[in-house]
């Protein structure tokens, strides 16, 4: 869809588009902005929150007593109180409501409504130690299901996942490497210095010999002038 867009839809005139100078002439959706960016100019402008949450994944979701469900995962808060088995007024999504979501954040998502955004957890969040994005969320179910449990339990596979969350941050198992490295660091700090020896000492430098010293006379004034008469 997004290479048809970009290659086919925008660069493809359009009836709609018009050129009021050209009005005969159909115009492409490129054509078109480049125009009016050479006619007005353009602005770039800083993405603010609600722009950030505009560009998430939606999905349309039902508000119940338990609060909202996604691929097995409940999502509620006290914001959602009013919201419970009501209708946002969308004919054309059958009464469901508008939900935002980040596929790499899954720990939260972004419900729309008449009075603006409200932020609702997962309610096994405190299960877990870092944020989890889908793919994990996934990974977590399967280790799940081979393990005996139930994948559709969210407190089991919430386990589940922190315990792959705490393997990732610490890393694979390196109990033998750290033995084998207090072994050998322990040896070398155990084992007997070797014996000191004597420096030769080192052939003399007649450019850094100390020169003579001639020390200067005391001056005398009277003296000298009596040389120069």
């Amino acid at each position: 869809m997004d290479e048809w867009l970009l290659a086919g839809w925008q660069a493809r005139a359009h009836d709609a588009l018009r050129d009021p100078f050209r009005p005969k002439k159909a115009m492409s959706p490129n054509d078109k902005y480049a125009s009016l960016v050479a006619a007005c100019g353009y602005l770039p402008l800083v993405l603010r929150g609600e722009d950030y949450l505009e560009l998430l994944p939606v999905t349309w979701r039902a508000v119940n007593d338990y609060g909202i469900r996604i691929n097995y995962r409940t999502y509620d808060s006290a914001e959602l109180g009013p919201l419970r088995r009501q209708r946002p007024g969308h004919a054309a999504k059958r009464g469901l409501w508008e939900v935002h979501y980040d596929p790499y954040d899954l720990s939260q998502v972004f419900v729309r409504t008449q009075q603006g955004w409200i932020t609702v957890p997962w309610v096994h969040l405190p299960l877990v130690n870092a944020p989890f994005a889908d793919f994990t969320w996934q990974h977590a179910r399967r280790l799940a299901a081979e393990a005996g449990l139930d994948d559709t339990n969210e407190a089991a596979v919430a386990r589940v996942l922190d315990a792959l969350l705490a393997r990732a941050e610490h890393g694979p198992d390196t109990r033998t490497a750290k033995v084998a490295a207090r072994t050998r660091t322990a040896a070398a700090s155990h084992r007997p210095p070797a014996p000191r020896t004597a420096p030769e000492p080192a052939p003399s430098d007649p450019s850094t010999e100390p020169a003579e010293v001639i020390p200067f006379g005391v001056f005398d004034a009277h003296a000298e002038a009596e040389r120069w008469l």
